[in-house]
């Protein structure tokens, strides 16, 4: 019989003999100036190209390593998997975009309710993409932006203004990041959460004009490009803006409301479409002369142009190349890269060697070949899993077709309800400190509470030990439209888990890059015998979710390398 106590027991004592250090990459390298710069050269990275080097990859360009995942890697090579990922699809929440008023809804009707004034339905698509969809390196990208260029549920929770807002992400991670800049500005659901829209020329909104400046482009401070901040001869940090720019953006973006749904009049409060650009009121535009961030707008210049005269002066700040560059190394490396590793990567954002700024194919690609991605990690190296790679990645080296219910009924528990970020500063500081590091950072690591530890191994507990395809959450509909459940797919695994040095092998490879000591591995293999079953099915099955909550709740895999 299955004996889950004599296993769990085991699994316990594994959990410190699978710990490891947490840290980050090393520091240091000195400052350079902002605009043109000399470039340290990247060094030349490892010819050979393993399995293990796919999972590291994998890791860091997708929601976690699949067999299938690390075998077309390994085939095709770290820049032939990037230009296949650059032309994949399959991602979309494009059909989730369509507006309907506010009192669309009857009275009482939850399941439309959900449908249409929610994050649920885009989240869930998120999650069941996150799973199955083959456009990896795409969503991963997105997923990044949608950390840096905030907009939430708690304050709007329109959910075709949710699904237009992140489809800007999908479309535009490999286009130009100034393109995304122009596109939320004027979207009508950034409009909304930030005060952009209705925001009148008699008492002009600062908060969009506030976030644009600090949070979406340039950053508060002035950046040499390596990141490192620019500092004066009082070795004092200079900002990038000061209040009159603030204000004169916020004038220049005066004079926008929300489209309406069926043309309804511009006064009709249940009729916002937030899926759709704002539209123009030039009544309440400041058609006045303006200046902000050495940029000047002439009196009487059109709505348009001044919306672009923004755009262009955030776009082109000096500081925008590092701290969009060292946000997207942080988000898919590594949340402590050297100023030479952002240095190489801003220079590409400046110019992506024909002339074109803010490429972000040649960013992603920059970021992802570097030697410091490449190069294999040292002890004191790791990022933590946020929950949401967690559960995606355990899904993935599982084997889960989904709709994405069941991980909108569990991120908010797990600290990360996706869409729905607490503030337009995200779920976590980029430069939140590693604990017992004075130099390091973990921004993860903010979540790392005593509660979410906690729901975070119960978490991998109830879908590893616990997971059968028949656990209750997992046949949870969510009544909306085209719902299609979750299904782990435990038959493979029954199959291999028949052969526990194949499993070991197999576990090794997908969740720890081949890094296990031969003393973790026999213990993770002692752990699967501890488990027997009459039937021969069920016992290999057992066996390999017992090795898998081992496995997954161990801080190894808790921190990507």
């Amino acid at each position: 019989m299955f004996r889950p106590r004599v296993s769990a027991a085991l699994g316990v004592a594994l959990l410190s003999v699978l710990s490891a250090c947490d840290g980050g990459g090393s520091t240091g390298g000195s400052a350079s100036g902002g605009g043109l710069v000399s470039v340290t050269p990247a060094p030349t990275p490892t010819p050979s190209f393993t399995e293990a080097d796919a999972v590291r990859l994998a890791k860091q360009a997708s929601f976690g390593p699949t067999p299938a995942l690390v075998a077309k890697i390994k085939d095709l090579g770290v820049n032939g998997w990037l230009d296949e990922q650059f032309a994949a699809t399959g991602s979309t929440y494009a059909d989730l975009t369509t507006a309907v008023r506010r009192d669309f809804c009857a009275s009482g009707d939850t399941v439309c309710s959900r449908q249409h004034w929610s994050r649920t339905p885009v989240a869930m698509r998120f999650y069941a993409d996150a799973v199955m969809a083959p456009d990896q390196l795409r969503q991963r990208t997105a997923f990044a932006l949608g950390q840096m260029i905030v907009a939430s549920e708690t304050e709007v929770n329109s959910a075709a203004g949710i699904a237009a807002f992140n489809q800007i992400f999908l479309d535009n991670a490999f286009g130009n990041f100034r393109d995304i800049l122009a596109k939320v500005t004027m979207l009508g659901y950034m409009g909304d959460y930030l005060d952009m829209a209705d925001s009148n020329k008699s008492a002009p909104s600062e908060n969009y004009a506030r976030e644009l400046l600090q949070l979406f482009s340039m950053g508060p401070d002035q950046l040499n490009m390596d990141g490192t901040p620019k500092l004066d001869a009082t070795g004092a940090r200079q900002p990038n803006y000061t209040p009159d720019d603030i204000k004169g953006v916020a004038k220049a973006l005066t004079g926008w409301t929300y489209a309406r749904v069926g043309g309804a009049a511009i006064t009709e409060g249940n009729a916002r479409d937030y899926s759709v650009p704002m539209i123009a009121v030039p009544t309440r535009y400041d058609a006045t002369a303006k200046s902000f961030l050495g940029t000047s707008v002439s009196a009487g210049a059109a709505q348009d142009a001044s919306v672009a005269a923004v755009v262009d002066a955030a776009f082109n700040n000096a500081s925008t190349a590092p701290f969009v560059s060292k946000f997207l190394i942080i988000h898919l490396v590594t949340p402590n890269p050297t100023p030479a590793y952002v240095e190489r990567v801003s220079a590409v954002f400046a110019n992506n060697g024909s002339g074109v700024r803010g490429d972000l194919k040649a960013v992603v690609r920059a970021i992802l070949t570097d030697s410091e991605a490449r190069t294999a990690p040292s002890a004191a190296s790791g990022k933590v899993k946020e929950p949401v790679l967690l559960m995606a990645g355990l899904a993935r080296v599982i084997g889960f077709t989904t709709d994405g219910y069941v991980f909108v009924n569990r991120d908010t528990s797990m600290g990360q309800p996706v869409m729905r970020a607490p503030s337009v500063f995200n779920f976590y500081p980029q430069d939140y400190p590693l604990p017992g590091s004075t130099t390091l950072k973990s921004p993860a690591s903010k979540l790392l509470n005593t509660s979410n530890v906690l729901r975070w191994h119960n978490f991998v507990y109830e879908w590893t030990v616990g997971g059968d395809a028949t656990r209750s959450e997992f046949a949870l509909a969510s009544g909306l439209p085209n719902s299609s459940l979750t299904q782990p797919v435990w038959s493979e695994w029954e199959t291999i888990a028949t052969d526990l040095d194949a499993t070991v092998n197999r576990i090794n490879l997908l969740m720890f890059a081949n890094t296990l000591s031969q003393p973790q591995k026999d213990a993770l293999k002692a752990a699967g015998a501890a488990v027997t079953h009459a039937d021969p099915i069920v016992q290999a099955r057992k066996r390999a979710q017992m090795m898998l909550y081992v496995a997954a709740s161990s801080p190894l895999f808790l921190v990507d390398r």
